[in-house]
């Protein structure tokens, strides 16, 4: 069921629950752009509806929230060690597009499904999220969410659609309703989302690869081009790597911390080994890992592929290297190699 409020109705919700609850949404952030005169849109706790960024795509997605660029797992004082799994008990509701809820899906297969070993730290922070839906009429210029099959959103409270001063929310989880303490009824909507790709990819769809696909000659060209920023891997959804650091301080004795930080296949020693030993040293190779980790590894797992079609690595790509490309030009490489 959907319910129409004011915008100054929905600010009251917001206001009225903020003591027990955070609110997190794409946001505008003046003069913050990689250029002193440009924006930059990131997810953000908001206080009111209007602060929301409907017609632009977030430079990061929500994972920041979920899985931060920088968390401590736990601190030792004097001998004594406090574990931060669980410090906040406060609600999370996000408003997200369908890719990044997505995202956060295949994020879970990483962290809670994989083995027989529950991330504790990403558990605390998972259970304590909803999702309100936020519709994409048309695609962004890089999106392509429908050939990746993540156009249409799953596992969500609510459904939001703007029209002028007012909202109309539609209401999968009544539960949650009762939550944000909305009793009224209205007609429900059926969500709008992308039909088409405005460039379409072509994952391919085969249970097995042939092994001359990990040595391709089609991913030499990334020894060149690809200058190894891992801008790709941080600004990507599902990118899950991460190293951890302990901290300490010289002048304090049996104390420190320890934290986890955000890596990625495409950074330099990222595969060093104990003795200097390194994997991967040619930017091709961690093209291609990526790639097949995207396309193939975690299919062969999960059932899904790992890109949801975000399109935000094509975005921030210093070297204009776009994945979608990439993904394409595997597709072709395996028609041709399949034909031989």
């Amino acid at each position: 069921m959907a319910i129409k409020l004011k915008n100054e109705e929905f600010d009251a919700i917001i206001k009225r629950l903020r003591g027990d609850s955070l609110f997190y949404a794409p946001v505008k952030l003046s003069g913050k752009g990689r250029f002193s005169d440009t924006d930059l849109v990131k997810y953000r706790e908001i206080t009111s509806i209007g602060e929301i960024v409907f017609d632009k795509k977030s430079f990061l997605s929500l994972k920041e929230i979920i899985l931060p660029a920088t968390q401590k797992l736990f601190e030792i004082s004097e001998g004594k060690l406090k574990d931060l799994s669980k410090t906040d008990s406060k609600r999370i509701i996000i408003f997200a597009r369908s890719c990044d809820i997505h995202a956060v899906h295949r994020l879970d297969e990483i962290f809670l499904k994989n083995g027989n070993t529950i991330d504790p730290y990403y558990q605390a922070i998972r259970n304590r999220i909803k999702f309100i839906f936020l519709e994409c009429p048309t695609q962004f210029e890089s999106c392509f969410c429908v050939s990746m099959g993540t156009n249409k959103p799953v596992g969500y409270a609510a459904a939001l659609r703007v029209e002028k001063d007012h909202i109309t929310l539609d209401f999968v989880d009544e539960s949650f309703k009762t939550e944000l303490g909305i009793t009224d009824n209205c007609a429900g909507f059926a969500p709008i989302y992308p039909v088409s790709d405005i460039n379409p990819v072509s994952p391919p769809l085969n249970s097995k690869m042939p092994e001359t696909m990990f040595s391709h000659q089609l991913f030499d060209a990334y020894d060149t081009r690809c200058i190894a920023c891992g801008r790709c891997n941080t600004s990507c959804p599902t990118c899950s790597c991460f190293s951890t650091m302990d901290v300490t301080e010289p002048d304090k004795k049996d104390s420190g911390e320890r934290r986890r930080i955000w890596d990625g296949c495409h950074l330099d020693g990222f595969t060093e080994m104990a003795g200097g030993h390194s994997f991967r040293k040619k930017h091709g190779s961690r093209m291609r890992f990526k790639t097949f980790h995207k396309i193939y590894d975690f299919r062969m797992r999960f059932g899904k592929d790992m890109c949801v079609g975000c399109g935000r690595c094509d975005d921030v790509c210093p070297e204009l290297i776009s994945f979608a490309d990439c993904i394409n030009s595997v597709t072709k490489a395996l028609e041709k190699e399949e034909r031989i």
